[in-house]
């Protein structure tokens, strides 16, 4: 197992050139979309990055998974990437460089990431109110959501950006409430 400074490293390395080629050709959003897939995919499917990962899987067969996950639709210069990837046994690294990718593209953008957790799914306009509070609190351009339900929160919500955390929840108000009470 490699160390967290090494895969920071290595995604950092990755994610930085994969973010050139982006820009040179103009294509940062498109990638963008294509990564944020691909790390959803990966962290929904451990068996897609075990098999990535296996270092006894034939590179031809990795290269071969890549080309029918990424299709015509995707963009051929992260199909290319990947298969790089691939040829230089870096691939095991893919949700590492592809999440630093992402980071980078926010920076770039001047877009901060809000991960909100609620009781129960937000609607639309919710949604939006969180953006325009956290534009408010960071004055970042964009706001990008990154949405979860917790059904023990009871209601309301919690907004974690950066290290700041907002915890408008109900389980919260009622965990600060005890502990006036118990302090009294």
């Amino acid at each position: 197992m490699t160390s967290n400074v090494a895969t920071s490293d290595v995604a950092q390395s990755y994610a930085q050139a994969l973010l050139s080629i982006a820009q040179s050709k103009n294509l940062t959003e498109e990638i963008g979309g294509d990564a944020r897939t691909l790390v959803s995919l990966l962290s929904v499917n451990k068996d897609l990055q075990n098999f990535f990962s296996n270092p006894f899987i034939q590179s031809d067969n990795k290269k071969a998974l890549i080309r029918q996950i990424l299709g015509e639709s995707g963009s051929s210069y992260l199909r290319n990437f990947l298969l790089l990837l691939v040829d230089k046994r870096r691939i095991s690294f893919l949700e590492p460089i592809l999440q630093q990718y992402l980071v980078l593209l926010r920076q770039l953008n001047q877009t901060v990431l809000a991960e909100v957790t609620s009781a129960v799914p937000l609607t639309e306009a919710q949604q939006q109110t969180i953006q325009a509070k956290v534009i408010t609190l960071t004055k970042a351009r964009l706001v990008e959501l990154e949405t979860k339900i917790d059904s023990d929160l009871i209601g309301g919500v919690i907004i974690k950006v950066g290290s700041q955390v907002i915890d408008a929840s109900l389980r919260g108000q009622l965990r600060r409430l005890s502990l006036r009470l118990s302090s009294s």
